[in-house]
């Protein structure tokens, strides 16, 4: 039973399973495709990061601004 419930948990896939989605992924695309979705992939990646990380400026501009209201009530 043991062995059951842990075969059910999903995890992080490791190397093997990593190794043959892989495979699989060649066979279905084809070699040139690849290159193209990792691409793709790539740059939405990126975009992402880029939109988070403008967020997470804003948010640090708007918190300094508003610890500098608060200091000049203070006074």
């Amino acid at each position: 039973m043991e062995l059951l419930a842990s075969s059910l948990v999903v995890g992080i896939p490791g190397g093997a399973s990593l190794f043959i989605i892989a495979i699989i992924a060649l066979i279905i695309f084809g070699p040139k495709k690849l290159p193209e979705f990792g691409r793709a992939a790539g740059q939405t990646l990126r975009e992402f990061k880029n939109a988070t990380n403008g967020m997470m400026n804003e948010h640090d501009e708007n918190d300094k601004k508003d610890k500098k209201a608060i200091e000049k009530k203070e006074q």
